[in-house]
Parts: structure tokens; sequence; C-alpha cells
């Protein structure tokens, strides 16, 4: 007798995991959340008089290869609060301060319960921190359509603005100034490379120290996404700033123009911040341009805050009350929307 779980797909594995879901989920429940995980969709109720003129913000993502990474190390709960830190960051950037829910995508060829289980942990923890709901997502099982071994995972987040605090302002002229706060190693972008140069070339292990360095590969690449919603949802309310830039997949030459008028370049001062060792030691070891390097990786920096001179020291001096590191790495000038390096000037 044929049965699905002939056919790939174990029910029972789901269901012992959605059990344990089930308790992470209850964990990150806030007010506004009206069903629990199993309903045929989420019901969160829109906070009323909270905002004068709320604007839902949305945004979805995937955590890419440094799954593979995370798999080939055992540690996946990092995995979870990548993906909600990431989508926490891609819709701060738009003055959205106020997370509402955040929602997964979790697909495999075949559901390993224990893995499922450590990466919705990563995100429960995550979505506390950041102060919004985990009210559930889909769970696939398709033998034959992904790779045996591995899982795909995806977040949506939906989170909350005032109107007019969106960002950006488009009021970035000449003479703004460029800070950077620094990232928690490669965050969740330029694994493909940083792969193959680790593991392809070099044939090093996730537990092999680097060269030249007192950390292991799994230390260095599974260091967690950070978020920024703490440290800039006062610069938001404050008006302190006119555009924020994620840097993600692109890396600092090309999520930069995505903020910049089309008259205006953005000058940056390499060497303003300290480039962490393990940029340098990828560059040198895979033989990549400093070009690539800048449109792969973030080069150590997270996010990038463009600001008026008149509002530079209420901003930093924000930033250095609240803990947050942050370097002035350049300034706008005119141009035509691009990156200018400025190495060793």
């Amino acid at each position: 007798m044929d049965s699905y779980k002939k056919a790939g797909v174990d029910i029972d594995s789901q269901e012992r995991a959605l059990k344990e879901i089930k308790k992470i989920l209850k964990r990150t429940a806030t007010s506004h959340v009206l069903t629990e995980l199993g309903a045929f969709g989420s019901c969160v109720q829109f906070p009323s008089g909270q905002l004068k003129e709320p604007v839902l913000v949305s945004s979805c993502d995937g955590v890419g290869t440094k799954i593979l990474i995370a798999l080939r190390s055992g540690l996946l709960k990092g995995i979870g609060e990548d993906i909600v830190n990431h989508c926490v960051n891609d819709v701060l950037v738009q003055g959205a301060i106020h997370p509402l829910f955040f929602m997964d995508y979790f697909a495999s060829s075949r559901l390993v319960p224990e893995e499922m289980v450590q990466v919705i942990e990563g995100m429960g923890e995550a979505c506390i921190e950041n102060g919004m709901a985990l009210v559930g997502g889909e769970t696939a099982e398709m033998p034959g359509f992904y790779v045996e071994g591995v899982f795909d995972l995806v977040g949506f987040i939906v989170s909350l603005a005032e109107k007019s605090q969106l960002l950006p302002r488009g009021t970035i002229k000449k003479g703004d100034i460029a800070i950077a706060l620094p990232s928690n190693g490669l965050h969740t972008n330029g694994y493909s490379l940083a792969r193959r140069i680790v593991f392809e070339k070099l044939k090093l292990k996730p537990s092999s120290k680097i060269p030249g360095m007192e950390t292991t590969v799994a230390e260095e690449f599974l260091k967690v996404h950070s978020s920024y919603l703490k440290p800039l949802k006062r610069v938001v309310t404050g008006g302190w700033i006119k555009a924020m830039a994620h840097i993600t997949g692109g890396g600092i030459t090309d999520n930069i123009p995505r903020i910049l008028p089309e008259n205006c370049d953005l000058e940056v001062q390499v060497g303003s911040w300290e480039i962490p060792e393990l940029f340098h030691f990828l560059k040198k070891e895979g033989k990549v341009s400093t070009e690539e390097m800048f449109r792969v990786f973030n080069m150590g920096v997270g996010m990038v805050l463009i600001a008026g001179q008149d509002r530079l020291s209420t901003l930093t001096s924000h930033l250095k009350d609240s803990g947050q590191p942050f370097n002035v790495i350049g300034s706008v000038v005119e141009g035509g929307g691009h990156v200018i390096y400025n190495i060793g000037g």
C-alpha cells in the first residue's frame, strides 16, 4: 500500500515539530495577535491610536547560502535570528520602527524536526528582542524539488511607520554627511564567494582556525546579523537623518545609490572605519579585487545614515549615549548617483 510517507513526506514528523513551534510562537505573542498557530491565516489587530497616519511597510528576504555553513556546523539557531534582524533592518530604512509581526517560509526535501525547531527558536528570540510577534508561516516538505539534506528559509515582515517619518526624505544634497554603523561579520550576504574561497580553494572545515586569526570558520561565518532598530528608533522620530541604507547584497557600492538623488555621489573615505580582518583574509586568499570586495561584502559596514551637517552633533551624541559604535565615512558631493571610493587620501 502506498502512502505520503513512502513518497517522502512525513506528516507525523511535521506535527511533532509544530507542537514545539507553537510554544515558541506563544512566547512572542503580543496583545494584537488574535489567532494561534494552526489557523488557515494569522489575525493581527491593527494598533489603533499608536500613530497619527500609520503606514504599513513590508519586506521579504532570505538567508541565502549561509544556511549551508550552519548545517555543516550544526549551529542553526543563529540562522533564525539572522532572517528576523535582516528583515527588521530592511523596513527600518523606510522609517518603520514599529515591527508588528513576522512570518517564515521553511522548505526542504525532508523535514528534520530538530533543525526546524532550532531555527524557529532563533526567530522567536529575535522577534521578542525586536518587540514583535512571530505568527506562523509555511512549512514545505517537497522531495525531488529541494536538494536532500538542506533547507531554504525566507522571512516576511510587516511593520508600521508614521507617514511624516518615512525615509528617504528626498532632501539629500551636497555637503551632507555619511555615518556608518558596524556590521557583525558577513551578516547574510556574500557567502557563495566566501564558501568558494574557504571550503573549495583552501579546503578548510567549519572547525578550522582561519589562518592569521584566532577564530574558526564557523565562529566568523555564523556571527548573527545585527539589528539596528533599538539605537535608531529615536533617530527616526527625531528627524535627524535624511536617509538610511542597509548594506546587504551588492555591498556599499550598490546599496548607497538606492537612496542618492541622481545629481549626487557619496564620496567614501576608505580607512575611516576599521575593516575586519576577515575581509582582508578573503581578499588575499581569493585574490578578489578591491572593487569586487566592496560590491559583494559589507566590508564591516551594516548600515549607513545620511544626515545634514546641522543635525550631525545631535545624531552622534545620541549614538554615543545609546552605546552604538559609528564612524563618519564620507560626504555627499555633486555627481550622478554613485559611490566614489577615496582610498588612502
